[in-house]
């Protein structure tokens, strides 16, 4: 029987790094339906909005979806699709592997870490106050009446949410996800020195989780400047990380940098019920249409979705399948190549195709 994945083709590149993931997938012989639905530019230009209900409740009804980069405009336009379907559908744990390729060009070659970011509060939660507004100023009022530190006039505010019930949630599901793996250590990344309530609230929750995991992970923490240093000179000491949103965007992109980048980087959002599968990098609009860019980061996130549909046989050969692209180095795009000029440099779908051939 055939699974039921939606399919978000994305803007920018996403169309073309789908397409050639729809490739690898369809070549491991797993049977899929892919219901296709249009988020992001292309759905403002059809739709009025750039995600739809529509989307949504296929997402809510396969349960699993896959998807490309959406652009997000930068200090205007719509609010991050990203965001918006994070939150719409529940997806509290972000999952982003972060494993060493051969053939990839890394500062270090023995990185592997997994980590697991809240999705849902903190700073990303969106609750902002824009200048010259009513709301700020009221806002603005409250705070200088209740606060010895003074909120300037000229100054917009975002709220920190964090509370104890989403940061315990996203606790458990690291050490869980962490057991099933086989991993072996857990750090909790905050900056409770500074921030005592909201980071202490976070830190606080991870000591309390970790304790009915005591025996089975270690447990450690550390604080994010001091975590960026550590993996920077340390990285093959850490196994697995749990952090709150804005340091778990920041610190999985280092650690992508640490691999390869972004163009290796595959991710994952899930819910209680709903599992979202994307590639860590962006829309890279100026690319479009040119059969260029590296698809290794959407392939590697459907290895992960194929896991968890119970794929385990056709995810490892499509890991196996890159990794053996990857260290012959000859079909691969021009990121990949030692020298980003080289004319022997493939394009998107033929380096899926070398892809599909080792399948």
């Amino acid at each position: 029987m055939a699974h039921q994945v939606t399919l978000l083709p994305g803007d920018g590149i996403g169309p073309e790094v789908t397409v050639a993931m729809k490739m690898c997938v369809d070549a491991t012989g797993v049977k899929i339906d892919w219901e296709v639905c249009e988020v992001g530019e292309k759905s403002v230009t059809r739709y009025g909005q750039p995600l739809t209900e529509a989307a949504l409740e296929s997402i809510r009804r396969n349960k699993t979806a896959i998807k490309g980069p959406i652009t997000t405009p930068i200090g205007k336009g719509f609010r991050s699709v990203n965001v918006q379907l994070r939150q719409s559908l529940d997806l509290f744990a972000c999952v982003r592997p972060c494993f060493y390729y051969e053939g990839t060009k890394t500062p270090v070659k023995n990185v592997n870490l997994m980590v697991f970011r809240e999705n849902t509060e903190d700073l990303y939660a969106g609750i902002e106050f824009d200048l010259n507004t009513p709301e700020l100023a009221r806002l603005r009022a409250l705070i200088n009446e209740m606060s010895p530190k003074k909120v300037k006039e000229d100054a917009a505010i975002s709220i920190k949410p964090i509370s104890v019930s989403a940061s315990k949630r996203i606790v458990k599901f690291a050490f869980d996800y962490a057991l099933r793996l086989g991993r072996k250590k857990m750090t909790a990344v905050h900056k409770a020195n500074i921030m005592k309530f909201t980071d202490g609230i976070f830190l606080r929750s991870a000591q309390e989780v970790a304790q009915a995991y005591a025996g089975r992970i270690e447990f450690s923490d550390c604080i994010v400047d001091n975590m960026c240093m550590q993996l920077v000179q340390h990285a093959h000491t850490y196994d697995c990380l749990v952090l709150p949103n804005l340091y778990g965007d920041i610190i999985s992109d280092l650690c992508a940098g640490l691999v390869g980048g972004l163009g290796i980087a595959p991710g994952a959002n899930y819910g209680d019920e709903i599992a979202l599968f994307e590639p860590v990098h962006g829309s890279a609009p100026k690319y479009t249409g040119q059969n260029k860019v590296n698809p290794t980061a959407t392939i590697l996130s459907a290895v992960w979705m194929l896991r968890h549909l119970k794929e385990e046989a056709a995810a490892t050969r499509l890991d196996n399948a890159v990794r053996a692209v990857l260290k012959e180095g000859r079909h691969v795009t021009y990121d990949l190549k030692a020298d980003r000029n080289d004319p022997t440099a493939v394009g998107t779908l033929q380096m899926a195709e070398a892809i599909c051939k080792k399948l």
